[in-house]
């Protein structure tokens, strides 16, 4: 038997099955019917049916002719894929499949942030395209990344005319290639070695290209107002639109603040300037644990740590600097911290700073903490989940029209480590928690936080929007079930309530099930 034969054995069956004519082509890849189609804007939803071809949305409400495949989303909500403008996903061809987002209707990211990312902006997406991924992958060029390598080790400084030269051709070049706009980390080194001048003049770099320039801002306590009134200051400056990265303000010193803070932004946009920020729905943050210690003790290499903590007068003068600030946070110790990520002795993940160091030291004293940090640092370093954020200022944030849902999270391989459950639950616990069982936003307008704000935010062609035209990325889910299961103690627990999610038209979940369809694109500036 001839190939064209067989073919036509294997082929014609199930196209007939399908409802189509053998003779005949179907008029689409995919139609959803039976839908309660949220658009992304805001708008009510509405009852309809979706077209699919060739990756992308062609009709929308009574669609008329043949699919090649069909999905009934009766009792259904169908909206566009999630974005998530705040992720840490550099390290994304690990693991390709980026399971922990897609099961929680996310279809594109955008990386790079907190100051850190690949700064061959061009070489990284063109792995994307060779490897591939499951889901759209945008990055910014991160403004430590590019200060290291123009200014080499010697960073307590400003950079020379030549190096901020550099600084800004690297920038350039990012933006040439792609990148959607520049991101500062000002809480580590070496970004928090730098001058608001030095930032003004990339962002101005930046603006000429159209970017934005996103924020983790020099605080986030009780001194977040001089941190903010910086940040307007860059988007003055420098003409460039600013974002707030992961907005909130931590420690009992700070809280109750969150309609001040608010207020100082709306202050800023009614005088023209374009600010926005995005939010994860948590009252705890995660980094490093070095960031429980003064920035000058660790500039440089683990080596000239050590060294400074090795010298008894340097060492006194660390330890000062940290009980000032535990003071300024409104902290007698360190008992909101939980190890998440102690690679030299896994058996600490899970325990508080005090915990530990009784554990390792036969104490808890706030001086056992301290050298316990100490340690952690001298050891290789480790991440923790910081308690120190309340839910009423969460809530007043998540308000707020211009809010943008962002996990900073990235992908996990399930089960290792304790990471925060951000990384598997953000999106779910906006519709289940926040709309579902608060009802602090109706579903459409937690739809537009998600989906077409941070598309227009982050100047992503195509894609927020469920139009003819749009790109199909899109989330087929039960609102009645949706929900989030990561917890802090379990955090490996994917979402729930998602039945369907493609990317460019793919399934890559479909009936709740994992497909290994890498359908990912890597999403250039404009593009």
């Amino acid at each position: 038997m001839r190939p064209l034969e067989i073919v036509a054995l294997i082929v014609l069956p199930l196209v007939a099955g399908l409802g189509a004519s053998p003779t005949a082509a179907a008029d689409y890849d995919l139609l959803i019917t039976n839908a309660r189609i949220a658009d992304g804007t805001g708008a009510p939803l509405t009852a309809g049916s979706i077209a699919i071809k060739e990756g992308r949305v062609v009709a929308m409400g009574q669609v008329a002719g043949t699919a090649a495949a069909q999905i009934d989303a009766s009792g259904r909500v169908v909206a566009p894929g999630f974005i998530d403008v705040h992720t840490h996903s550099e390290k994304i061809l690990e693991l390709p499949m980026a399971e922990n987002f897609l099961r929680m209707g996310v279809t594109t990211i955008v990386t790079g942030n907190c100051g850190g990312s690949r700064t061959d902006v061009e070489k990284f997406l063109a792995g994307l395209e060779g490897e591939k991924v499951a889901l759209n992958v945008a990055t910014l060029i991160g403004h430590n990344a590019v200060r290291q390598k123009a200014m080499g080790g010697n960073l307590q400084r400003a950079p020379t005319a030549e190096e901020l030269a550099e600084m800004k051709a690297l920038v350039g070049k990012a933006m040439a290639d792609g990148a959607v706009g520049l991101s500062t980390g000002l809480i580590y080194p070496p970004g928090s070695f730098a001058k608001p001048e030095e930032i003004i003049e990339l962002a101005k770099v930046v603006a000429a290209h159209g970017g934005i320039y996103a924020s983790h801002m020099r605080a986030e306590t009780i001194k977040i107002f001089s941190a903010l009134e910086e940040l307007i200051r860059v988007a003055r400056d420098a003409s460039v639109r600013a974002e707030v990265s992961h907005i909130k303000v931590t420690g009992p010193s700070a809280w109750g603040k969150a309609g001040e803070v608010l207020a100082l932004l709306d202050k800023a946009r009614s005088e023209s300037l374009s600010i926005t920020h995005d939010m994860y729905l948590y009252t705890a943050s995660s980094t490093g644990i070095a960031q429980l210690i003064p920035d000058s003790a660790r500039e440089g290499s683990r080596t000239n740590f050590i060294a400074r903590i090795e010298d008894p007068a340097k060492k006194a003068a660390i330890k000062d600097e940290m009980r000032a600030t535990r003071e300024r946070l409104g902290r007698e110790d360190y008992g909101y911290a939980v190890i998440s990520k102690f690679k030299a002795d896994p058996s600490l993940n899970g325990k508080t700073i005090p915990e530990a160091a009784k554990l390792v030291r036969g104490s808890d004293a706030i001086d056992d903490q301290v050298e316990l940090i100490f340690d952690i640092e001298r050891r290789g370093g480790g991440s923790a989940i910081y308690h120190g954020m309340n839910e009423p200022d969460v809530q007043t944030f998540l308000r707020h029209p211009l809010t943008m849902i962002a996990s900073d999270g990235a992908p996990c391989r399930l089960g290792e480590d304790l990471p925060h459950p951000r990384s598997y639950g953000n999106n779910a616990r906006v519709l289940g928690r926040y709309v579902r069982e608060l009802k602090l936003l109706t579903l459409e307008e937690a739809i537009r936080r998600m989906t077409s704000l941070p598309a227009q935010t982050y100047r992503l062609a195509d894609r927020g929007l469920l139009k003819p035209g749009a790109w199909a990325d899109i989330v087929v889910f039960n609102p009645d079930k949706v929900a989030d299961a990561a917890t802090f103690e379990r955090p490996h627990q994917y979402a729930m309530g998602f039945d369907h999610v493609l990317v460019n038209g793919v399934f890559v979940i479909r009936d709740g099930s994992l497909i290994d369809a890498k359908a990912g694109q890597p999403l250039r500036m404009g593009k």
